[in-house]
Protein backbone atom coordinates (compact mmCIF):
# COMPACT_ATOMS: atom_id res chain seq x y z
CA UNK A 1 0.00 0.00 0.00
CA UNK A 2 2.80 2.11 0.80
CA UNK A 3 4.57 1.70 -2.42
CA UNK A 4 1.06 2.74 -4.55
CA UNK A 5 0.72 5.94 -1.89
CA UNK A 6 4.24 7.01 -3.02
CA UNK A 7 4.00 6.10 -6.95
CA UNK A 8 0.90 8.72 -6.64
CA UNK A 9 2.27 11.36 -5.07
CA UNK A 10 5.82 11.05 -7.74
CA UNK A 11 3.15 11.24 -10.35
CA UNK A 12 1.31 13.97 -9.11
CA UNK A 13 4.80 15.50 -8.56
CA UNK A 14 5.76 14.85 -11.87
CA UNK A 15 2.61 15.97 -13.11
CA UNK A 16 2.74 19.76 -11.06
CA UNK A 17 6.37 20.00 -12.24
CA UNK A 18 5.39 19.54 -15.84
CA UNK A 19 2.70 22.20 -15.61
CA UNK A 20 4.97 24.59 -14.24
CA UNK A 21 7.72 24.31 -17.13
CA UNK A 22 5.24 24.23 -19.76
CA UNK A 23 3.56 27.36 -18.57
CA UNK A 24 4.45 30.71 -20.19
CA UNK A 25 4.40 34.24 -17.93
CA UNK A 26 4.60 36.29 -20.43
CA UNK A 27 0.87 36.70 -21.91
CA UNK A 28 0.84 38.22 -25.45
CA UNK A 29 -1.96 41.05 -24.67
CA UNK A 30 -2.23 43.35 -27.89
CA UNK A 31 -3.20 47.04 -27.09
CA UNK A 32 -1.79 48.62 -30.37
CA UNK A 33 -3.44 47.91 -33.61
CA UNK A 34 -2.65 50.20 -36.80
CA UNK A 35 -5.34 52.26 -37.79
CA UNK A 36 -6.70 53.69 -41.17
CA UNK A 37 -8.47 57.32 -41.42
CA UNK A 38 -11.08 57.39 -44.54
CA UNK A 39 -12.48 60.66 -45.48
CA UNK A 40 -15.91 61.03 -47.67
CA UNK A 41 -15.10 62.74 -51.18
CA UNK A 42 -14.93 66.64 -50.09
CA UNK A 43 -15.33 69.13 -53.05
CA UNK A 44 -12.14 70.86 -54.67
CA UNK A 45 -13.30 74.20 -55.00
CA UNK A 46 -14.03 77.04 -52.76
CA UNK A 47 -15.15 80.53 -52.43
CA UNK A 48 -14.48 83.10 -49.70
CA UNK A 49 -16.24 82.46 -46.61
CA UNK A 50 -17.89 79.18 -48.16
CA UNK A 51 -17.80 76.14 -45.90
CA UNK A 52 -16.68 72.63 -46.50
CA UNK A 53 -17.98 69.75 -44.58
CA UNK A 54 -15.66 67.07 -44.36
CA UNK A 55 -16.91 63.57 -43.27
CA UNK A 56 -14.24 61.17 -41.28
CA UNK A 57 -14.00 58.17 -40.08
CA UNK A 58 -10.99 56.32 -37.82
CA UNK A 59 -10.94 52.43 -38.56
CA UNK A 60 -8.86 50.87 -36.34
CA UNK A 61 -7.44 46.81 -37.21
CA UNK A 62 -8.65 45.71 -33.30
CA UNK A 63 -10.09 47.17 -30.91
CA UNK A 64 -8.85 47.90 -27.51
CA UNK A 65 -10.70 50.19 -24.75
CA UNK A 66 -7.84 52.00 -23.09
CA UNK A 67 -7.20 53.51 -27.23
CA UNK A 68 -7.80 57.47 -27.52
CA UNK A 69 -7.09 59.66 -30.75
CA UNK A 70 -6.29 62.95 -31.31
CA UNK A 71 -6.29 65.57 -33.89
CA UNK A 72 -3.85 68.33 -34.70
CA UNK A 73 -4.01 70.11 -38.16
CA UNK A 74 -1.74 73.02 -39.79
CA UNK A 75 -2.54 74.84 -42.88
CA UNK A 76 0.82 75.69 -45.14
CA UNK A 77 -1.10 76.91 -47.93
CA UNK A 78 -4.21 79.65 -47.72
CA UNK A 79 -5.57 80.56 -45.01
CA UNK A 80 -8.88 79.39 -43.38
CA UNK A 81 -10.62 78.09 -40.27
CA UNK A 82 -11.67 74.53 -39.19
CA UNK A 83 -14.56 73.75 -36.83
CA UNK A 84 -15.22 70.52 -35.23
CA UNK A 85 -18.72 69.35 -34.99
CA UNK A 86 -19.28 70.79 -31.36
CA UNK A 87 -18.26 74.34 -33.11
CA UNK A 88 -14.82 74.08 -31.18
CA UNK A 89 -12.67 76.19 -33.78
CA UNK A 90 -9.01 74.51 -34.20
CA UNK A 91 -5.78 75.93 -33.68
CA UNK A 92 -2.73 74.88 -35.97
CA UNK A 93 -0.48 72.44 -34.41
CA UNK A 94 -2.74 72.23 -30.89
CA UNK A 95 -3.69 68.83 -29.83
CA UNK A 96 -7.52 68.05 -30.18
CA UNK A 97 -8.78 65.11 -28.12
CA UNK A 98 -11.58 63.12 -30.23
CA UNK A 99 -14.35 61.32 -28.34
CA UNK A 100 -15.83 59.54 -31.12
CA UNK A 101 -14.60 57.63 -34.61
CA UNK A 102 -16.98 58.88 -36.31
CA UNK A 103 -17.27 62.51 -37.09
CA UNK A 104 -17.47 66.04 -39.26
CA UNK A 105 -14.70 68.79 -39.41
CA UNK A 106 -15.53 72.17 -41.44
CA UNK A 107 -13.44 74.19 -43.02
CA UNK A 108 -14.94 77.70 -43.60
CA UNK A 109 -12.34 79.35 -46.23
CA UNK A 110 -10.83 82.78 -45.91
CA UNK A 111 -8.91 83.37 -49.33
CA UNK A 112 -9.97 84.84 -51.75
CA UNK A 113 -8.00 83.82 -54.34
CA UNK A 114 -5.45 81.08 -54.44
CA UNK A 115 -5.20 77.57 -53.39
CA UNK A 116 -5.55 76.48 -49.83
CA UNK A 117 -3.83 73.23 -48.01
CA UNK A 118 -5.18 71.72 -44.66
CA UNK A 119 -2.77 69.02 -43.19
CA UNK A 120 -5.11 66.42 -40.69
CA UNK A 121 -3.04 64.36 -38.59
CA UNK A 122 -4.46 61.18 -36.43
CA UNK A 123 -2.55 59.64 -33.67
CA UNK A 124 -3.49 57.65 -31.32
CA UNK A 125 -2.02 57.08 -27.42
CA UNK A 126 0.67 54.27 -28.69
CA UNK A 127 1.97 56.88 -30.83
CA UNK A 128 0.32 55.53 -34.74
CA UNK A 129 0.44 58.95 -36.47
CA UNK A 130 -2.11 58.64 -40.09
CA UNK A 131 -2.31 61.82 -42.31
CA UNK A 132 -4.50 63.33 -44.81
CA UNK A 133 -4.62 66.83 -46.93
CA UNK A 134 -7.15 68.74 -48.10
CA UNK A 135 -6.30 70.75 -51.17
CA UNK A 136 -8.53 73.28 -52.11
CA UNK A 137 -8.67 75.91 -55.10
CA UNK A 138 -10.65 79.09 -54.87
CA UNK A 139 -13.25 79.44 -56.63
CA UNK A 140 -13.95 81.48 -59.82
CA UNK A 141 -17.21 82.72 -60.58
CA UNK A 142 -20.59 80.76 -59.60
CA UNK A 143 -23.90 81.89 -58.23
CA UNK A 144 -22.28 83.28 -54.82
CA UNK A 145 -19.60 85.12 -56.28
CA UNK A 146 -21.13 88.31 -57.52
CA UNK A 147 -22.62 88.81 -54.03
CA UNK A 148 -19.82 88.26 -52.69
CA UNK A 149 -17.61 90.73 -55.10
CA UNK A 150 -20.35 93.72 -54.67
CA UNK A 151 -18.61 95.40 -52.16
Amino acid sequence: MRKILDSVVAGCCLAAAFCLVSCDSDLDIQQEYPFTVEAMPVADEIAAGNTVEIRLEIVPEGDFSGTVYTLRYFQPEGKGRLKMEDGTVLKPNDRYLLGEKRFRLYYTSESADGAQTIDLYFENNWGSLQQLTFDFNAENGGENSGEEDAE
